[in-house]
């Protein structure tokens, strides 16, 4: 059974009711809307430091939030749905959807097993998102620079090897001092979000195989050895991702690497 019962299963309800919504929200850009949602939150966040509000405050202003994204997400759809579709516009096929799912499956996994041992890292993991997605962002403009700064294929590759190193260091390195607060193996911390930043950076230009092949084997060699109980045991985790690493970031310099994909 499930521990904790009802109250976890309604907790983790209400947050993929609301990682849904949000999804939508980013999609249909409208990150302001969302923003102004989250509004109860940030400021039960702001009071914090100096005011405990108990149980029931704290569970009303997610409650609230919850609310606000959803209504706002539904004001969002109906303005969308009303807009006449293109002429000629084509449904895209629900095979190009796939390799998504499976890096979504195979990101899951590796989250699930690094949060058996270290529930932190997982929050960790989760608030390192708004920074994991500005450095995405951040990745595309410097890359941009970098290839107006250079006059040869090699120049910008190597340009285009400090960008990325710079990107991803910017990201790691502040999860360092938060593994130890927390209490998580900064190892497995750190190569784990190196995976799965570096597997989103290759498919937000637009590639979604090699990304989902490699930390689907990543996440099946990691769990069939801990379901099984085989060697080496807990350290599979940070083995397999440790090996998922330098494949994708190897395939990010191959792709990205290239002056025509920033064109």
């Amino acid at each position: 059974p499930l521990t904790g019962g009802g109250p976890v299963l309604l907790a983790a309800a209400a947050q993929s009711l609301y990682l849904a919504a949000a999804g939508v929200l980013l999609v249909l850009a409208r990150e302001r809307l969302l923003l102004a949602a989250l509004t109860p939150l940030i400021a039960g966040a702001a009071v914090l430091p100096w005011w405990e509000p108990g149980t029931p405050l704290r569970t009303g202003a997610a409650l609230l939030a919850l609310s606000a994204t959803l209504a706002a997400t539904g004001h969002a759809l109906r303005g969308a749905l009303a807009v006449p579709a293109a002429a000629g516009g084509t449904r895209p096929r629900l095979v190009w959807s796939l390799p998504y799912g499976l890096f979504g499956l195979a990101a899951g996994l590796l989250v699930l097993m690094e949060g058996r041992r270290e529930p932190y890292a997982v929050i960790v993991l989760t608030v390192s998102m708004g920074p994991a997605e500005w450095l995405l962002y951040r990745y595309r403009g410097l890359s941009v620079a970098a290839l107006r700064a250079t006059a040869t294929p090699a120049g910008f590759l190597l340009r285009s090897a400090a960008v990325l190193g710079g990107c991803l260091a910017a990201y790691l390195l502040p999860l360092l001092p938060a593994a130890y607060l927390t209490g998580a193996a900064p190892a497995t911390l750190l190569l784990l979000a190196a995976t799965l930043w570096t597997a989103l950076l290759l498919q937000a230009f637009g590639t979604a195989w090699p990304p989902a092949v490699i930390c689907l084997a990543a996440a099946a060699a990691a769990g069939a050895v801990s379901v099984l109980g085989l060697p080496p045991g807990p350290a599979v985790l940070p083995l397999c991702c440790g090996a998922a690493v330098p494949a994708l970031v190897a395939y990010t310099l191959l792709l990205l690497g290239r002056p025509a994909r920033h064109a």
